[in-house]
């Protein structure tokens, strides 16, 4: 029978180890974990993400230090203040919310953020660590997907698994983290020929097109678990790549959106936070 994933139970579990962890930190009388996010300009999206970062964490115990820049601050102004956050001792990681404004270029923004305190992964060398090692740190949205998935299927070793899409933030991270669970990994994208065939071959099939409602039952084989990834807005709505009532003639296993994937995005990132935490501590 087709279950959808319940992943806001997923998150609260997690978030209940994330606050022992927290108040342990408290016991022994350790700094309490800051995040510094920064937004520059007023984009819808980000300010909503933020709001929802510094809820989370601080219902969890932890602390957000908000940074709001004005939509025509400087490349040079925000790489300044980037730096300070690198510098400073109580900020344990650093979040820029993109997309930012036109005038400033996204990629060396990236490439400022200490990678030590970089709890999205973009900076290029967690990028690289994260294709040529065990090391590194993966952005929070296909950290989720492996989350997910380990919660329905424990061990997944073995299993294979079809992504759709090949993007940076997403897609192309994802491959490393699937592969370092030791799973087979076909990567499809937009020019991939006879693609509804392509992804009926895997028992697990992530979607992170962006396309409003392409996936349905035909891209689908018989009790495969459907991650969707995608998020569009059509008709006013927000929908992901999946047709949910279609796929759900195929698979066991589906998430919706809204109220999947992303549910878990800001806890898996707090995950983060802690864990650059901890190794601060280490160094």
């Amino acid at each position: 029978m087709a279950e959808i994933i319940n992943v806001s139970a997923i998150a609260k579990t997690e978030k209940e180890k994330l606050k022992s962890r927290i108040l342990t930190y408290k016991a022994e009388g350790k700094p309490v974990p800051t995040l510094a996010t920064v937004l520059v300009g007023e984009d819808p999206g980000s300010v909503y993400y933020l709001e929802m970062q510094k809820k989370n964490l601080e219902a969890l115990g932890g602390t957000m230090l908000k940074i709001t820049l004005a939509e025509d601050t400087s490349e040079e102004d925000l790489l300044s203040m980037i730096g300070e956050l690198n510098g400073d001792d109580k900020v344990h990681g650093i979040m820029v919310l993109f997309p930012l404004p036109k005038h400033i270029n996204e990629e060396r923004v990236a490439e400022s953020i200490s990678k030590d305190k970089d709890v999205d992964g973009v900076n290029p060398i967690n990028i690289g660590l994260l294709a040529s090692t065990s090391g590194g740190v993966a952005p929070c949205t296909p950290s989720s997907v492996v989350e997910i998935l380990k919660n329905i299927h424990g061990e997944l070793k073995g299993k294979h698994a079809v992504i759709i899409g090949r993007s940076n933030i997403v897609g192309k991270p994802l491959i490393q983290l699937l592969l370092r669970e030791h799973m087979t990994v076909t990567v499809c994208h937009s020019r991939t020929s006879n693609l509804p065939m392509m992804a009926r071959s895997g028992e697990i099939l992530i979607s992170a097109m962006g396309r409003p409602l392409m996936i349905d039952e035909k891209y689908v084989s018989e009790g495969a678990t459907v991650i969707d990834v995608g998020t569009s807005e059509l008709d006013g709505k927000i929908v992901g790549d999946c047709d949910l009532e279609s796929v759900l003639q195929k698979a066991a296993y589906a998430t919706k959106v809204p109220g999947g994937v992303g549910t878990l995005t800001t806890t898996i990132l707090i995950r983060t936070l802690l864990d650059l935490y901890d190794e601060s501590f280490r160094k």
